[in-house]
């Protein structure tokens, strides 16, 4: 191992925050300084009176930077509250070093994220645990499971730890973060999505899987606080699936009106499905391109390449109705739904790919 490197790493600061702690905590700070981290900074996230003496013994004892909030604010804001603090104080700091205070986080593993910040200053440092083994408590394996797959499927960001509290963020990307919404648990995935808004890599790096008793102390609700993460997705279905609804009804209108007349050159079913697609899609387009995907690109660019997507969709859905609904008796709104669902999971990949994104 590089001794320069080493030395680097134990100089990048290491911020923890905290809130209600136990033993635990002083255990970390005083491996932590026995390993040569020289820059530690807790964040008391108003733990109250009772959690004083964990908090003035790191500072203390360990001789670590206490910051304290009067009334717990939540992980989110800790950790900007840290940023903040650490920008200020550590000049030309290459970035820091995130790390919760319940024991999860050796001392090693903390220095392999410091070493892979400094070899990719640029990048989001992740240290991810391996969720595999009798050891691994059921609701820590199956968020972590279930966020990765939604993750990966409405954002296109592939991690393989998508909860993890150690990370190494650079100071260019921390100045951004304070500008992020969230405060609480689901800012740490606000964190993941901005790296794809900003075209940051992310670097994993495999780290110590340990839950101490089984992880009864952590703070994270299964529950109530994936609800608030998976909420940040929630913009992302309801314009597709509104313009879903809009362009059923349309269509559904459209061939109650048009049932009875003789396109020659068309069916009815396609006249319908080429009306009820123009409508929706201008009300789809303008809500993917100002509420979910809040794209940068100009509409110049964006908008022929929706058009052009749109136009495929519209022809496959078409096609398909046309082929499916004589035997379903009939009924075209019943083949139109599956098969407009199976082309909307589609077409969100290629919006997301490729319509909305800007290219180098």
């Amino acid at each position: 191992m590089d001794m320069e490197m080493m030395r680097e790493g134990k100089q990048i600061p290491i911020v923890i925050p905290s809130y209600e702690p136990d033993e635990k905590l002083p255990a970390l700070l005083k491996k932590l300084r026995e390993s040569g981290f020289t820059n530690i900074v807790v964040i008391d996230d108003g733990s109250g009176k009772a959690y004083a003496r964990f908090f003035d013994e790191a500072r203390e004892t360990y001789r670590c930077k206490v910051l304290h909030h009067a009334v717990n604010q939540g992980k989110g804001r800790a950790l900007k509250t840290a940023f903040n603090f650490c920008l200020q104080e550590f000049p030309g700091l290459v970035g820091v070093i995130t790390a919760d205070s319940d024991g999860q986080h050796t001392p090693d593993c903390i220095l392999d994220c410091a070493e892979a910040l400094i070899e990719h200053p640029d990048s989001l440092i992740l240290g991810c645990r391996c969720f595999e083994g009798e050891d691994v408590p059921v609701r820590s394996e199956f968020g972590n499971k279930c966020t990765r797959v939604v993750m990966k499927y409405l954002t296109g960001i592939t991690v393989s730890d998508t909860q993890t509290g150690l990370r190494g963020i650079p100071a260019a990307f921390m100045q951004q973060l304070l500008m992020v919404k969230g405060e609480r648990f689901e800012f740490e995935t606000n964190m993941l999505l901005e790296t794809k808004t900003r075209k940051i890599p992310i670097v994993e790096v495999p780290i110590k899987t340990i839950y101490i008793e089984e992880n009864k102390t952590s703070h994270f609700n299964p529950i109530k606080d994936s609800v608030r993460i998976y909420m940040i997705f929630g913009k992302f279905l309801f314009s597709s699936l509104s313009s879903s609804v809009v362009d059923l009804v349309l269509f559904s209108v459209f061939c109650f009106l048009l049932r009875d007349m003789d396109f020659q050159v068309v069916s009815y079913i396609t006249a319908a499905t080429v009306l009820a697609r123009i409508l929706s899609a201008f009300y789809n387009y303008s809500m993917n391109y100002k509420v979910v995907f809040q794209s940068e690109t100009s509409v110049k660019q964006s908008l022929p390449r929706y058009i052009g997507l749109a136009v495929v969709q519209m022809s496959f859905s078409a096609l398909l109705v046309n082929k499916l609904y004589p035997l379903f008796g009939g009924v075209e709104v019943l083949v139109k739904i599956p098969v407009d669902v199976l082309l909307f999971f589609l077409s969100f990949v290629i919006q997301r790919e490729f319509v909305y994104t800007e290219k180098d």
